[in-house]
């Protein structure tokens, strides 16, 4: 299955999450970003980036403003 895709079972909020990261991460690394670059041009400290990378778990604003960083607010 495509990371892009949901099956029914990944309706939960912790696969739902891990997509969305797995795809943040992939983005970024597709633009060539390190998480630094990204925290120091989104406003999220790169703690929290760190985090979500690992945990998949950030702060709805946080999510956003990575999202409008990354050029990527449709995707998400």
């Amino acid at each position: 299955m495509s990371e892009n895709k949901f099956s029914i079972d990944d309706f939960n909020p912790g696969s739902i999450a891990e997509k969305i990261a797995i795809r943040m991460k992939a983005k970024r690394l597709a633009l060539n970003m390190t998480q630094k670059t990204l925290a120091s041009r989104s406003g999220v400290s790169l703690g929290s980036i760190k985090r979500f990378e690992t945990t998949h778990r950030i702060a709805l604003q946080s999510l956003l403003q990575i999202a409008l960083v990354l050029d990527a607010s449709v995707e998400f």
